[in-house]
């Protein structure tokens, strides 16, 4: 989409140009991993020979394949042939600890946030389809709207259509199979939100600089919330490094549990307040303890809580989720007589991802 990439384009040169002139970049990228894609589908980009505000050419790639409606879906099976470029993008979140993303769109102006899709389990009986950490995703679409130049009015492309403050539920908005963002936040450990950015998708050129103008301050904001919560490491008897530990807020499981990396990193995004973190070794008694989370965007550094169990001296084998519709299966009846994992991810088409 045609203001993303520009405004991706604008914050590459923005960051790179202000390092060590700004202060405030300048310990952001001292203590932030940025990644930035500024296009997935440069075949639907050259393919809009004649642009207008609703033309939707541009968001098939050369297969005719919509690459946000392509990614496995958390609720049913949505039967896509995995495109080369989403198989890029999914080998590139698994291959990667990505803790924060968005994906940029054009065709309104609201920041949406996962889940897009859902059934009974998360409430999509009553219109709102609600993850985990329901109260983390609405922050971070808050702090996006409000430090827009005017996301924040909540004002609709059309009298049809308004977003209070500026964002909304993507189920609420309307449902969506295989899309990114709740695959990133279920498979990906990754919360990702949407970021919608004009109502016209093929703006003229000469409107692109004030996009960028009214983004700026917005992106910034939006990438120094990676710092919320809580992030550490779970080692062995030795200090050596456990991977594929389960670490996770006491009454916020995902249906993918979140695992520590090869290095025995995790990262949890959490509001400011009192929690209890559960970090499990399979095959060993779990460890629950209790942190006070501040707010420590301001200095660039999530709270640091490391565990070590001690009576571990082995590395965890390899821990994969599959790629079924995970919710699919808490829906059924069967469900309730069985103990079952939870989970949540999120990562980004804009895309920004943080680490």
């Amino acid at each position: 989409q045609t203001v993303g990439r520009e405004i991706l384009l604008h914050l590459i040169d923005f960051l790179v140009t202000s390092y060590r002139h700004d202060p405030v970049i300048t310990r952001l990228l001292n203590n932030t991993r940025i990644h930035i894609m500024p296009t997935m589908n440069p075949d639907g980009f050259e393919a809009t020979k004649v642009p207008d505000c609703y033309y939707t050419q541009g968001r098939y790639n050369k297969n005719g394949e919509d690459l946000n409606r392509n990614f496995p879906d958390a609720f049913e099976n949505n039967h896509a042939s995995i495109q080369p470029e989403t198989q890029a993008v999914m080998n590139w979140i698994k291959n990667e600890t990505f803790v924060l993303s968005a994906n940029l769109h054009g065709g309104a102006l609201v920041a949406s946030y996962t889940f897009d899709n859902g059934n009974s389990v998360t409430g999509s009986l009553k219109g709102y389809s609600r993850s985990p950490d329901d109260d983390v995703f609405i922050h971070l679409a808050k702090t996006y709207s409000s430090n827009h130049a005017s996301m924040y009015k909540g004002t609709g492309c059309d009298n049809r259509q308004t977003f209070p403050e500026g964002i909304t539920n993507g189920y609420s908005w309307y449902q969506l199979e295989g899309g990114m963002q709740d695959y990133n936040y279920v498979w990906g450990q990754c919360f990702e939100i949407t970021l919608e950015l004009s109502c016209c998708k093929y703006p003229p050129a000469d409107q692109l600089e004030q996009f960028w103008r009214d983004n700026k301050v917005a992106l910034i904001e939006y990438i120094k919330q990676v710092h919320l919560g809580v992030k550490g490491q779970v080692t062995d008897k030795n200090g050596n490094p456990i991977a594929n530990a389960i670490v996770e807020a006491k009454g916020r499981p995902h249906i993918c549990p979140y695992r520590t990396n090869e290095q025995g990193e995790y990262f949890l995004l959490l509001l400011p307040g009192t929690y209890v973190i559960n970090a499990t070794v399979p095959g060993f008694p779990s460890m629950m303890e209790t942190v006070e989370i501040p707010n420590n965007t301001g200095n660039f550094s999530a709270l640091k809580h490391d565990f070590s169990f001690s009576e571990v001296s082995i590395r965890s084998r390899a821990a994969s989720c599959p790629k079924t519709p995970l919710y699919q299966e808490l829906e059924q009846p069967s469900a309730a007589v069985k103990p079952t994992l939870h989970v949540l991810v999120l990562m980004t088409v804009m895309l920004l991802t943080f680490k």
